[in-house]
């Protein structure tokens, strides 16, 4: 298993929970707006963790952490993510993987094998716009849609979240997205912050009123949306 990056601690990665986040490098992906453009891109991940160092971490905070996140980047790709779950479940720690959904079989076989126990999907947009905001214009959307329903049959805890961004997000591409999460446990719309180190420049966000507004109207489909980051 990668890791170009690690964070000892964190109170709002994992909901509820105590948690430490490893960062793995690397993605099929390429959305306009993401922020870690480092670990995303073929030359931009230069930082190594070495797996040991994170467990042995984990092993001295057991009682004090609840768990670890899994992010990225989209660690899914890594053929040895279900051996280092493992390992992270033997010390009693939880595990939240982060994931864009396309590798649904990865992700079902660590549910069915109780290696994740919270899953954060990343719904990139409604289908019309889904290969443009996932900056795949080939991409195949079939995994995607598997993944979310996947996750809908609630064999593990899951939230699924956008990231709104006012060049790519409309109030009909929220209401497309809406409706194919119909019957979800969460949604969460999150509020695009320009970090600077986007994979494209000058993305803006919704002010927090057109937001809320937003928010309001997919919530008639959805009544499980909600806001984050505002």
């Amino acid at each position: 298993m990668r890791f170009s990056g690690f964070q000892k601690l964190t109170l709002l990665d994992f909901p509820g929970r105590a948690a430490a986040t490893a960062f793995s490098p690397g993605c099929n992906f390429r959305c306009p707006f993401c922020h870690n453009a480092r670990l995303v891109l073929p030359d931009g991940a230069e930082e190594s963790v070495a797996p040991e160092e994170i467990l042995a971490y984990l092993r001295r905070r057991r009682g004090l952490l609840d768990g670890l996140c899994l992010t990225g980047g989209e660690p899914t790709l890594q053929a040895d993510l279900p051996g280092f779950c493992r390992e992270v479940k033997s010390l009693g720690l939880l595990v939240k993987l982060d994931t864009n959904g396309s590798r649904p079989d990865t992700v079902r076989r660590l549910i069915e094998a109780g290696l994740i126990d919270y899953v954060a999907m990343d719904v990139k947009n409604g289908r019309e716009r889904y290969a443009e905001t996932a900056g795949v214009p080939s991409l195949d959307l079939g995994p995607v849609e598997e993944s979310v329903a996947l996750l809908k049959e609630g064999r593990v805890d899951y939230e699924f979240r956008t990231t709104v961004v006012s060049q790519l997000h409309d109030e009909a591409s929220l209401v497309s997205a809406a409706e194919w999460l119909r019957g979800a446990k969460a949604w969460y719309l999150q509020q695009f912050v320009d970090s600077g180190g986007c994979i494209r420049q000058g993305l803006t966000a919704y002010s927090e009123d057109a937001l809320r507004a937003l928010l309001k109207t997919v919530q008639t489909i959805l009544p499980a949306a909600r806001l984050r980051g505002v």
